[in-house]
């Protein structure tokens, strides 16, 4: 006799290749959701043994991405919080370590009453008692599983597991989207759907069935291919949705929406259609701001991680800040123009600074490690002096700090005890609570991780950016203004990753130096903004924070749109100059 309850899961699956768009199937299906009035929990399962992403390269995993709680995450759960607005926090996400981890602390308490633990079915059970207890925790009407890895993988066989069992338990209240990729090889010129059949018998071979299958290819899939597949894969030709390349991931929402994907999934899980469900009708308004943009914005992202000999990563390791700056420009009426500029190569030919005039814009996104530092240097200094408008981020704060006390106030040694920890003039220094960390080399997770409380300066670049963006709406980073003692204080929440800090030491003589440091945590211990006056410099601004975790495309961040509209004023006057 099936069972039915009001709690309903949606797991997401890949086949025949990695990287086919799980993520962006998972996010766009929980904005489709959304858009129709229910109430959606997205989950990450990773295969990875490690506990969480924080101790994977970002060139081999692709960004970090953190959340409100401090949770050290796969990049796709960045997608998962710009595409649906959720706030995404530990319970989002899952790794094989984590399993294994609580399964055996649960063994070591005797919590098991002493019976032999298997791994099946216990670790299933784990897993599936992570997925039910981040629906609960959202209090949400569906929940969305995005299964990592492709669909053959040893590794990925106890979350089928996990997942078969769901739908053996609750036949009613558990559907599968199989997210699979069709090649088209180039000296044959055919689509392929060989592939993807043996990827869909792969899985029926783990007791599953897929109930919509979306077909990622080059382009759009013709009736042929529809009808090809739904007869070897055991399916309906209008479960087959074709996802071919679009000029956007955001146009994916779209593409699926108007092939009935939302439809299919109300059916298939049986849930009552809401009433006075907005659609996508904000989401479309930001579409066709990207589809109506003309021009570009000239932005150089200057950083450590892509002399890698892997470029097509390149990307990855800085998606969210590639996004932020997407949706700043769309904002704008203009289209971003990245290049990507190694910082090791002005430390070799220092003379190829001057090519950064070009650029309306220079961004030096977060890192680690002394790799390129001086290079980096140079080109903050090039970019204050020519008055390019600059932003920083977090390390590109760190080191902002650097080459201004080096240049401007002369402290000719400064640096920061992260590359010198010997250094005379430490202007940027380890977190006094860190220190135990590195020296019991506990370094996973133990960063100052996670949302912080910062205080706004009255009369800032900052504080005339979150108060203006304020007005459009309340994004993640939680602007707000509150009266302490007659006295007006804003305050923001952003999302941290860090050990090291502006030296409190060294606080007076920057500022008396020319530094405004328009945001400071709650206490004013520690700087978490600074910036130069709008007299000496149009925008050179700096966060330690990372603003990028909390932007959205329908709510841009402040910092990201107020550096984007300056960096097209130095357009103008620079076309205009002509």
């Amino acid at each position: 006799m099936n069972k039915k309850s009001n709690h309903k899961y949606i797991f997401i699956v890949g086949g025949v290749i990695s990287s086919v768009g799980k993520g962006v199937t998972s996010a766009s299906l929980g904005t489709i959701l959304q858009s129709r009035g229910y109430k959606v929990a997205n989950v990450k399962c990773d295969m990875y043994v490690n506990l969480d992403a924080g101790t994977i390269r970002p060139t081999e995993h692709g960004e970090v991405f953190v959340g409100d709680d401090g949770i050290e995450a796969d990049q796709d759960l960045g997608n998962y919080e710009r595409f649906t607005n959720q706030i995404i926090s530990r319970i989002n996400y899952i790794t094989t370590g984590q399993i294994y981890w609580e399964v055996i602390k649960r063994e070591r308490s005797l919590e098991y009453h002493g019976e032999d633990v298997e791994v099946v079915p216990d670790v299933p059970n784990e897993i599936i008692r992570r997925i039910e207890l981040a629906h609960k925790t959202r209090d949400a009407d569906i929940t969305i599983v995005e299964i990592g890895g492709t669909v053959g993988e040893y590794q990925v066989l106890l979350f089928l597991e996990a997942a078969r069992m769901m739908k053996l338990r609750n036949p009613d209240d558990v559907a599968f989207i199989r997210v699979s990729s069709l090649p088209i090889p180039p000296r044959v010129g055919e689509m392929k759907t060989k592939p993807t059949q043996y990827a869909i018998r792969t899985l029926n071979s783990a007791g599953i069935q897929a109930d919509v299958l979306i077909a990622r290819a080059s382009t759009t899939l013709d009736e042929r291919c529809k009808t090809l597949l739904a007869a070897n894969c055991n399916m309906q030709p209008g479960s087959i949705i074709s996802a071919p390349d679009l000029n956007s991931i955001y146009d994916i929402p779209v593409n699926y929406e108007e092939q009935g994907v939302g439809d299919l999934i109300v059916k298939r899980l049986g849930l009552q259609k809401k009433k006075n469900s907005a659609g996508l009708t904000e989401w479309k308004k930001f579409v066709k701001l990207t589809d109506n943009a003309k021009g570009v914005v000239n932005i150089a992202v200057i950083g450590k991680y892509f002399n890698v000999g892997r470029k097509f990563m390149l990307s990855d390791s800085y998606i969210s800040v590639i996004e932020s700056l997407k949706f700043a420009t769309a904002h704008a009426g203009k289209n971003p123009k990245f290049t990507w500029l190694d910082s090791e190569v002005y430390e070799k030919h220092p003379e190829k600074l001057t090519e950064l005039s070009a650029f309306d814009g220079i961004v030096v996104p977060g890192g680690f490690g002394k790799r390129g530092v001086e290079g980096l240097i140079l080109a903050i200094q090039y970019a204050r002096e020519n008055k390019i408008p600059y932003f920083g981020l977090c390390y590109g704060m760190q080191l902002a700090i650097i080459e201004y006390a080096r240049n401007v106030l002369r402290i000719k040694d400064a640096m920061t005890t992260e590359i010198d920890p010997k250094t005379k003039s430490p202007v940027v220094d380890l977190m006094p609570e860190q220190l135990k960390n590195l020296q019991k080399e506990n370094f996973g997770g133990s960063m100052r991780l996670g949302s912080y409380v910062c205080d706004l300066k009255a009369g800032t670049i900052a504080s005339e950016a979150y108060a203006k963006q304020s007005t459009k709406g309340n994004g993640r980073w939680q602007y707000s203004v509150k009266n302490i003692k007659g006295k007006k204080i804003e305050t923001i929440k952003e999302r941290h990753r860090h050990r090291y800090e502006v030296n409190p030491n060294y606080v007076i003589e920057l500022e008396k130096g020319g530094i405004v440091f328009s945001g400071t945590s709650e206490k004013g211990l520690l700087m978490e903004i600074m910036e130069l006056p709008k007299n000496l410099h149009p925008f050179f601004l700096a966060t330690q924070f990372h603003p990028e975790f909390t932007s959205s495309p329908l709510e841009s961040h402040p910092l990201f749109q107020r550096f984007v509209n300056t960096a097209m004023k130095r357009q103008n006057a620079s076309r205009n100059a002509k």
